[in-house]
């Protein structure tokens, strides 16, 4: 069996993707440069799936895109609960403005734009969860940047921490800041007492990391 045959028969035996976020894969594939870089559907149905089981009243994202995972948590999320999501490209704003508005869950969702080192003051916020998936090469910056704000017992997910197997690679080009940025990322929580982490080979890789009561 093939990777791509198997990925099939996952996606025929878990839930469907539904109709707002398929039009949103549809319209990423047709009118953005790096489609692949949403979610999509696996991804996107257990990053649902973490929310029904953590139960997050509060999440920041950092990195909303196309906000097809943005979506997907707050699907999972209970009443009353709240993501901040931060993106600092503004341009993606009259792409994925309508999904949003179009979502029955859009109350549980708060965009902001910008950089989120200059957001994040701002909030006030303790969170339940953190999900990052932005620039590679700041991995480590927003990883120290929201730990003091993850109250204990939460959790750090961080996307692309595979990035393509470049990380098993021996050699890394001096110019391929991302990977060093994504390896640096790696080194820097496997050896941090603060957490407990592990790393799913789920497309293209996914840390989630507990931070532990201090």
């Amino acid at each position: 069996m093939t990777p791509e045959s198997l990925e099939a028969y996952i996606l025929e035996h878990i839930d469907r993707e539904g109709e707002l976020l398929a039009a949103l894969n549809r319209d990423a594939h047709v009118k953005l440069l790096r489609p692949r870089m949403i979610a999509g559907h696996l991804q996107g149905r257990l990053l649902k799936m973490f929310c029904r089981m953590i139960r997050p009243q509060r999440i920041l994202e950092i990195g909303t895109y196309t906000a097809y995972a943005t979506l997907c948590m707050a699907e999972g999320l209970p009443d009353g609960a709240l993501i901040h999501t931060v993106e600092v490209n503004d341009e993606m704003e009259p792409f994925l403005r309508p999904y949003l508005e179009q979502s029955p869950d859009r109350e549980k969702i708060r965009v902001h734009w910008g950089d989120v080192a200059d957001i994040l003051p701002t909030l006030g916020e303790t969170f339940d969860m953190v999900y990052i998936d932005a620039d590679k090469r700041a991995y480590c910056a927003y990883y120290e940047l929201v730990f003091p704000h993850v109250r204990p017992g939460g959790f750090i997910l961080a996307d692309n921490t595979l990035w393509s197997g470049k990380v098993a690679e021996r050699h890394v080009p001096p110019s391929d800041m991302h990977t060093k940025g994504i390896l640096e990322f790696n080194e820097k929580v496997g050896n941090d007492p603060r957490v407990e982490k592990v790393i799913i080979p789920l497309r293209d890789g996914l840390t989630v990391i507990c931070k532990l009561p201090a």
